[in-house]
């Protein structure tokens, strides 16, 4: 019979973790160790975290202004339409007239409007569906024009800056921020741009809705 001692190093919160003293045969003694060690492993968080890259395929979190939705009456053909929702967040309508459409999720809105035509219609289904989205993204720092920006296609973190203005004055290109909320949270990650300036190739990185874009300057050493 032989013993054996399962230990690991300290784990981030700076734990350690030793298991008992297995008192089994050797071979079963290894394997059950090599588990606990696996185990062991796969409780400890990642460090850091990267933010999704590339092109966002689904639909929006909510309608904005700028999209274009498609409005179809099953039971009234006629009034069927495509929209796009106004600066002021709302579309104008048949029988209803105008209707707020900014902030609401796509099955919010078309319960909505089946709830607005159930006097008007006799058939009052509504299917509503996105034809295009527009993705507002916020820049700051050293570019050629700062602020939000509309964008109306899926578009890389490089383009978007090139649509700004492109780099101006003491720009760190090294270091462009790349701040996203995920979950509730701010978070940053940080883009190497270098490459793509010297002609060099760069994997794409694509902006998502509500992205921020800070472009520093570089420090210098004096």
């Amino acid at each position: 019979m032989n013993g054996i001692l399962v230990y690991s190093k300290p784990s981030s919160s700076g734990v350690r973790f030793i298991s008992a003293a297995l008192q089994l045969p050797f071979r079963g003694s290894a394997l059950l160790a090599a588990l606990l060690v696996v185990g062991l492993c796969g409780c400890q968080s990642p460090k850091g975290s990267t933010l999704p890259t590339k092109a966002a395929g689904s639909a929006p979190v909510s309608l904005s202004a700028g999209d274009v939705v498609r409005i179809t009456f099953p039971g009234a053909p006629e009034f069927t339409q495509s929209q796009r929702v106004r600066t002021d967040g709302l579309v104008n309508l048949p029988l209803v007239g105008e209707v707020n459409a900014a902030g609401r999720r796509l099955p919010e809105f078309q319960a909505e409007l089946s709830r607005l035509y159930k006097t008007q219609l006799q058939n009052s289904d509504v299917i509503v569906t996105l034809e295009s989205t527009v993705t507002p993204v916020f820049l700051s720092g050293a570019v050629g024009k700062t602020g939000k920006l509309i964008l109306e296609r899926p578009t890389t973190l490089f383009e978007v800056i090139m649509e700004a203005g492109g780099f101006a004055g003491m720009a760190n290109q090294k270091r462009v921020h790349l701040i996203r909320q995920v979950n509730g949270k701010h978070q940053t990650q940080f883009f190497d741009l270098s490459p793509a300036m010297r002609g060099e190739a760069l994997s794409a990185v694509y902006v998502q809705r509500n992205d921020v874009i800070h472009v520093p300057e570089r420090m210098i050493n004096l």
